[in-house]
């Protein structure tokens, strides 16, 4: 499989498309933003000025921020499958509502589509280095399909279970981070306030129990407010409030991530929404 389309080159798309056309596949890309698309374009992308203009790929890939856009970018005018070509391969990299997601996977089958859900952990970082873990829903032979893409994005592929399943397991990562950020902003501030080396701090917490990968990839990133992408607080902000609505559908209590998605949304109000995780840190030096 190498000829893929993808649709949507914010910071993730856009890491996603560099890589692939990096791994050997055919990459042709669309995005409301031209900026964006010629930027890619520069790098060796094909632009198309439609999404339906990549229904003839092997596989169309979505990065996007939210259930309505996919769905827009999809079956919408222009959409990928405005003109309901049959098996088209839909493999959906946002991180959206898990019964959304069950939703218009049922309205492609109508359409002789194939859809697989695949939401990521490892940010633009990760997708740059094909070292993403990606959290997989869909029937066992697209997934299998999709997996010659991906792979190339990937170290690590789970399939979950049908359509939707990565959804759910993407809202329990997202729980895990979320509240890591806050844990690791308070802690960078912590560390700030006393005036101690971060670099050094990051060595004596190696090994123990407070170490993770969350830590070593962001502690020091946040203790100096290093806004350089990696990924967004309002997309972390739309997680945590999915995962919050998802708990109440199930009467599950989830008090830690309603707080941490309290300052998450802090951030946002501040005008830090479309600013790196890191602008957390703007809390602790504007509250002193």
């Amino acid at each position: 499989m190498t000829e893929v389309g993808v649709v949507g080159l914010g910071v993730m798309g856009a890491a996603i498309a560099r890589r692939l056309m990096a791994t050997g596949h055919t990459v042709s890309v669309y995005d409301v933003r031209r900026s964006a698309v010629l930027d890619l374009v520069r790098d060796g992308a094909t632009a198309a000025r439609t999404p339906s203009e990549l229904a003839g790929a092997d596989a169309v890939l979505l990065s996007l921020n939210s259930a309505e856009i996919v769905e827009e970018a999809v079956f919408g005018e222009d959409g990928v499958l405005d003109d309901e070509p049959g098996g088209v391969l839909v493999i959906d990299m946002s991180s959206i509502d898990p019964a959304r997601t069950r939703e218009l996977s049922a309205r492609a089958s109508v359409r002789g589509a194939r859809w697989v859900d695949a939401p990521l952990s490892g940010g633009a970082p990760g997708a740059a280095a094909g070292s993403l873990t990606l959290m997989v829903g869909g029937a066992d032979e697209d997934v299998a399909v999709a997996s010659g893409v991906l792979a190339s994005l990937a170290r690590r592929i789970t399939h979950i279970g049908p359509a939707g399943s990565g959804q759910l397991v993407k809202l329990v990562n997202q729980v895990l981070v979320g509240c890591a950020f806050a844990a690791v902003a308070e802690s960078a501030a912590l560390v700030r306030a006393a005036g101690l080396n971060p670099d050094e701090v990051l060595s004596a917490l190696s090994g123990g129990r407070a170490d993770s990968v969350v830590l070593r990839e962001f502690f020091t990133k946040f203790a100096e407010v290093d806004l350089t992408p990696t990924g967004r607080v309002s997309n972390m902000v739309k997680d945590l409030e999915s995962a919050r609505d998802y708990a109440r559908t199930v009467k599950v209590p989830l008090p830690i991530t309603a707080a941490v998605a309290e300052l998450h949304r802090w951030a946002v109000d501040a005008g830090h929404g479309d600013r790196d995780n890191a602008a957390l840190m703007h809390y602790y030096l504007e509250n002193p």
